[in-house]
């Protein structure tokens, strides 16, 4: 991996944000591109927002992109371009959790801080046979104390990678190797038959149902309209076509003009129905997303609407989607079978 080895703050932070809810296999094309396109943090620093929107595309969990142009931002003008080389100063920047600081901390700056990520918390729960949940405050301080105790006087930066390596490769969620494990004589939950049972967490993890209805209009120019997702929601900041949502699943097309969300600029008579997609889930964290996309034809579509952009089909691939919107263009061969 290109970000081990090395003491750039830069590309370790850029790796560590990528990083973040995605596997490594996943990420490291997305490093490798990020790092061709913006060598430098100032380089990052000055790239147009949507640019970086789109680089990240299919990435998920796009607040990571915001924040990472806000920190690089700040890194480029309040600190000249230079990163903080403290656990507490990285911590100012956004996106820089107690985590990332200490990674970035220890293997840029040689500083003496463990890192507790999902790894470590569950080599220290297993191995101590740790009832205490990991997902409280009081359960991270708890583990905290525990990693300081086991770093002692070792080299931070190569005992971070170690025992990251260590529950990447031996200790890891399921099929364990504790056959092959150094630990596994010392191991309480070895010993107590309880190593698939740990780490344990208070809080279970509840997700709500959405129904997203995509509309995807054509005029005879080959002409259709997008929006961009604002506010606090998913994909915040990203296009999609225009959106109705509903609480109840399997809403005809036909009754989608009466649902709350119908646009009042979209004239429902004046709509040609085309096809109608199946049904797809889009699992996230805290939601499941139901999409389906609606195709009509408009054939007096109008040339101007507020908040909405109208584009010539071919140019949807200069801005940045949802994945389930990406992954269904590509499936249905956008040139040759949307319009």
């Amino acid at each position: 991996m290109p970000w081990k080895a090395i003491a750039d703050p830069y590309r370790i932070w850029l790796s560590e944000i990528i990083l973040q809810q995605t596997r490594v296999e996943q990420g490291l094309p997305y490093f490798e591109r990020f790092v061709a396109a913006y060598p430098t943090v100032k380089d990052l620093a000055a790239a147009r927002d949507e640019e970086v929107m789109k680089l990240w595309e299919g990435l998920g969990y796009y607040s990571r992109a915001r924040n990472l142009l806000k920190a690089a931002r700040m890194v480029a003008t309040e600190y000249g371009g230079n990163f903080p080389d403290t656990d507490t100063g990285l911590r100012a920047l956004p996106g820089v959790g107690p985590y990332t600081a200490a990674a970035i901390a220890s293997f840029a700056f040689g500083q003496q801080v463990a890192v507790l990520d999902g790894n470590v918390f569950r080599i220290l729960a297993r191995f101590y046979n740790d009832l205490t949940p990991i997902d409280t405050g009081k359960g991270r301080k708890h583990y905290q104390k525990l990693v300081d105790m086991a770093l002692g006087d070792a080299s931070a930066k190569l005992f971070n990678q170690a025992i990251m390596d260590f529950g990447a490769m031996v200790c890891t969620p399921k099929r364990t190797r504790c056959s092959s494990c150094p630990l596994a004589e010392r191991c309480g939950a070895y010993a107590a038959g309880t190593v698939g049972d740990l780490p344990l967490k208070e809080k279970k993890l509840k997700r709500r149902t959405r129904y997203f209805h995509f509309l995807v209009l054509a005029d005879g120019e080959g002409r259709t309209i997008i929006e961009q997702r604002s506010g606090k929601d998913i994909w915040q900041g990203l296009y999609q076509f225009p959106l109705i949502e509903t609480e109840q699943p399997n809403v005809e097309t036909a009754a989608l003009a009466s649902q709350q969300d119908w646009p009042e600029w979209l004239p429902a008579t004046a709509l040609g129905f085309v096809r109608r997609s199946a049904p797809a889930k889009h699992q996230l964290t805290h939601q499941t997303i139901i999409t389906v996309f609606h195709h009509f034809t408009w054939a007096e579509m109008i040339s101007k609407i507020k908040g909405k952009t109208i584009l010539k089909h071919n140019l949807l691939k200069n801005h940045a989607f949802p994945r389930v919107i990406t992954r269904y263009l590509e499936e249905k061969s956008l040139l040759l079978d949307l319009f």
